[in-house]
């Protein structure tokens, strides 16, 4: 065989190496990483790119895009999909473009996507808060894991990004909070910018702005061992490139808070045009620099820390950690879910028990009737959380409880949950009892057809789950269900008596009937 040949072997292996490609699109830049996924689940970056746009000035200053800045968008995305036929990326499934902040929040978001795609055929999705947070969690898990000194403290992960500042506290590698502030780099020279705050006076001026977020941090953070902060963002990676010059970019870098605080010092004291010429940055990046050192800077003095760890991780390898997995949901990160659901009940003192039992039970009624519903693996989870958060509007009032419990939910942190999600999870615990959803309804009524068939589904399914448990004794356990010619039948094993259980199916079972086209019944069975 001549060594120009490959072998049937390295060919497959070349075509089983799947590249893909993730576009974010910014407040100040549009950045770009190709990566290709191996066979055994470990990634290979290929290239990175990055363009200096100006969305977040427009977003944060006159509330939408400008038709010059789309424009510049159109130009930088075309160029990026010539890159991506490049690397034969041309399929639909290989790329993601994601948004943040800048154009989450601008008025004309639906122009400047839809002019997207008419000009590059790129979907753009918008990101919130608690997406960000989700894939900040998967780009930065297995850094806490590999370092024994975090793994071993509890970890405020934060970006200050141009719009806001993102904040994860992890311990033992789970989430203990999660929140977005509305803090941002740019917000912050903007702001100063419509006050024409003198130079002398806006470092005083940014600390007090800052100050304040840096005290909502403090309130949500209980000191009660080692606490260790660990900072992501462009910001902080250039100026720990600038401090540790000798070490590797691509692992964690501890730098020494007073090594920051004098970089911060020498920063913001440097005009913009100064930062351009020394540093050869773009300008958007000059702007944000100083705020973003600056707000770092504060927040480590206020836990009384002497260093910060800076992390080589961008929201573009938490997309492409979730393209490997291809799912969104991990059996991990569900796990997480959950333990903010239940941190959430427990603030509204819910009745654990019966709230965890009627969940489990919620669960093997959605795989048991898996034809029948025909829901995607997502609701198995919605489900659980409503299930888990059903009761906890008996906090608020015993009077229209489903009520206070679905305004509860829909205006509270659950982590990792967007808020297309977390809606329908306040809705199906809104419907586990009193009126069927109707289209008058606030929040049903913004649902698309298949948001309202799932809500539906999963709460004619919430419905039976907490009649099974009326007695709150959480004696019904294993299930069996099955199909007895036009009636679902569900089989309790080794119970007695379950009049109380099936008085209260025939009284809450209207919902399953309507949905499912079928009567549901509870009998007894015994073990064999």
């Amino acid at each position: 065989m001549s060594t120009g040949t490959r072998s049937t072997g390295e060919r497959e292996a070349a075509r089983a190496v799947d590249p893909v490609a993730v576009i974010d699109i910014g407040t100040t830049s549009i950045r770009m990483a190709v990566a290709e996924i191996r066979p055994d689940g470990t990634v290979r970056t290929l290239e990175k790119l990055s363009q200096a746009v100006q969305l977040g000035k427009d977003a944060f200053t006159r509330g939408q895009i400008s038709k010059a800045t789309i424009e510049e968008c159109v130009r930088v995305l075309k160029s990026y999909r010539q890159s991506l036929h490049e690397f034969r990326i041309t399929r639909p499934e290989q790329i993601r473009v994601v948004a943040t902040s800048a154009i989450r929040e601008a008025l004309n978001r639906l122009a400047f996507i839809d002019r997207i795609y008419i000009a590059t055929g790129l979907q753009v999705e918008p990101l919130d808060e608690a997406e960000v947070n989700r894939l900040t969690y998967l780009g930065v898990l297995p850094l806490v894991q590999g370092d024994p000194q975090l793994a071993a403290s509890k970890v405020l992960v934060t970006e200050v990004g141009g719009g806001s500042t993102e904040l994860l506290v992890l311990r033992q590698n789970n989430v203990m909070l999660s929140h977005t502030f509305r803090l941002g780099s740019l917000r912050l020279r903007e702001m100063l910018a419509a006050y024409q705050a003198p130079a002398v006076k806006q470092r005083q001026i940014m600390e007090s702005q800052i100050q304040k977020t840096v005290e909502q941090i403090r309130e949500h953070v209980v000191m009660d061992g080692p606490i260790e902060l660990l900072a992501l963002g462009g910001d902080m990676r250039f100026a720990a490139s600038q401090l540790t010059r000798d070490a590797n970019p691509d692992s964690l870098l501890r730098i020494p808070l007073s090594a920051l605080e004098k970089f911060t010092d020498k920063v913001l004291e440097a005009s913009e045009d100064q930062l351009i010429r020394k540093y050869h940055m773009s300008s958007p990046d000059a702007e944000t620099l100083g705020p973003a050192l600056l707000a770092c800077v504060l927040l480590a003095r206020e836990f009384q820390l002497t260093s910060i760890v800076v992390a080589p991780v961008t929201l573009r390898d938490g997309l492409v950690k979730e393209m490997v997995t291809h799912d969104t949901w991990t059996e991990d990160f569900s796990g997480q879910i959950v333990r903010s659901a239940v941190d959430l009940g427990r603030k509204f003192s819910f009745d654990e028990p019966h709230a965890r039992h009627v969940a489990e039970l919620s669960r093997q009624l959605f795989d048991q009737l898996r034809d029948e519903h025909g829901l995607e693996p997502r609701h198995r989870l919605i489900l659980y959380l409503a299930a888990l958060l059903h009761e906890i509007g008996l906090f608020v009032s015993n009077r229209s409880s489903h009520k206070h419990a679905m305004y509860l939910i829909q205006n509270s942190e659950l982590f990792g949950v967007s808020r297309r999600d977390q809606l329908l999870v306040a809705l199906v615990a809104r419907y586990h009892r009193r009126a069927l959803p109707k289209p008058e309804h606030e929040g049903y009524a913004t649902l698309d057809r298949d948001g309202r068939v799932a809500v539906s589904k999963l709460a004619a399914l919430l419905r039976v789950a907490v009649a099974l448990d009326d007695s709150r004794s959480q004696r019904v356990h294993e299930l069996r269900c099955f199909r007895d010619g036009g009636r679902l039948v569900i089989a309790a094993r080794d119970l007695e008596d379950l009049s109380l259980e099936q008085l209260a199916l025939r009284q809450n079972g209207s919902l399953f009937e309507e949905t499912f086209g079928m009567p549901v019944l509870l009998r007894r069975e015994r073990s064999r």
